[in-house]
């Protein structure tokens, strides 16, 4: 397909000179007008008060007192005039310089944001709401961007880190069964089957994530009882929280609303919150899932552990792709760093609201779901 090429737009004068090119054509109109009425309606008039006065006896004396207004009324009327426009284009000189210099910065800031350096920011020019408003607009965009390119630069890190441990296990397993030293035995057979169930994995998380974000995950809706789905999620949990002696402690409350939710979906989100909650409390600790009527007509759910809690600085970013409170210790423990950004696209694509509260480390971490009755 063809290029296509955009023309450069020619070069002319700045802003700044436009309008004060504009602001002095309007001053130099306005002067004009009142000079032209001043010198053609104020010498009739004078005639006329003259006249009906019964001032002047005779023609040279009415003509000599119309000469005096005359000399009078354009030696005034010129310096009124001619202070009042170098008041007015002093003004606009100040203003269009203060207005061509905002713009000037923001098109700078435009142009550094453009070749990625997204810590730029523009101060408020002062010059009434409007450009107070476009500059906080800007600085938002500009934050926002920095933003979206940190967790760009961190999802690409993390997943080449993700992806880099089972494929160097694949290929080191590979190499050895080519070269005789290794053979393919059933432990063998289990081990590249779960590295390859684990790239599986990974790629499913980020896909489903990917349109959960996007609006485009399809949900079945049905209408039922919400303790149905997390007794159902407690009951798949149970066998690998006795593994670890960790307590999976139910707290539902009787007589829930019913409300319209995928159950599938749902459990997937408690789910990757019940194993979160897994990999962070250690054995012995307790996990307590709740589920509470709330004040709207919805459902509270909510999943508490007593396990290794969050920092506070965290506490923002527990819900990004790829993020970790402890890179290294999360992915010991197995995690891929994209349960919790799916649980909340999915909580979301339902009209709910998922957060998470820790009082820090060491303190124990609570998730919430809030679920609207619709």
């Amino acid at each position: 397909m063809k290029q296509q090429t955009i023309e450069p737009t020619r070069r002319g004068a700045g802003l700044a000179s436009r309008l004060l090119v504009a602001q002095t054509l309007v001053l130099v109109a306005g002067t004009l007008t009142a000079w032209l009425i001043a010198a053609n309606v104020g010498p009739s008039l004078f005639h006329a008060h003259l006249a009906s006065a019964n001032v002047g006896s005779t023609p040279t004396q009415i003509a000599h007192a119309e000469m005096a207004y005359r000399s009078a009324n354009t030696i005034s009327l010129s310096f009124a005039l001619l202070a009042a426009l170098v008041a007015a284009l002093a003004v606009s000189v100040y203003q269009t310089r203060r207005i061509g210099r905002s713009v000037s910065s923001i098109a700078a800031a435009a142009s550094n944001v453009a070749g990625g350096h997204y810590d730029v920011r523009v101060p408020g020019p002062g010059l009434g709401p409007e450009f107070d408003a476009l500059a906080s607009a800007f600085n938002q965009m500009a934050d926002r961007l920095g933003s979206v390119e940190r967790t760009r630069r961190r999802l690409l890190a993390d997943l080449g880190h993700e992806m880099r441990t089972p494929v160097a296990t694949l290929e080191a397993y590979l190499e050895a069964l080519e070269d005789g030293v290794a053979t393919l035995d059933a432990g063998t057979a289990e081990l590249l089957r779960s590295q390859t169930r684990r790239l599986a994995r990974l790629s499913e998380d980020i896909g489903t994530v990917s349109r959960a974000e996007e609006g485009q995950v399809r949900l079945d809706m049905v209408t039922l009882q919400p303790e149905l789905v997390v007794t159902a999620a407690v009951n798949t949990a149970a066998e690998a929280y006795e593994a670890k002696s960790v307590r999976l402690v139910p707290d539902i409350d009787s007589g829930l609303p019913e409300l319209s939710l995928d159950p599938e979906r749902i459990g997937q989100v408690l789910g990757n919150l019940l194993d979160n909650a897994l990999r962070h409390t250690p054995a012995g600790g307790t996990v307590t899932v709740s589920a509470s009527a709330s004040r709207t007509g919805g459902v509270v759910l909510s999943i508490a552990d007593t396990g290794d809690g969050i920092p506070a600085e965290h506490l923002p970013h527990v819900f990004e792709r790829f993020y970790r409170v402890d890179t290294a210790r999360d992915r010991t423990h197995g995690g891929s760093g994209i349960g919790l950004a799916i649980a909340k696209a999915l909580v979301e694509a339902h009209s709910g609201q998922l957060t998470v509260t820790s009082l820090g480390t060491g303190q124990g971490t609570t998730f919430r779901i809030l679920l609207p009755r619709e």
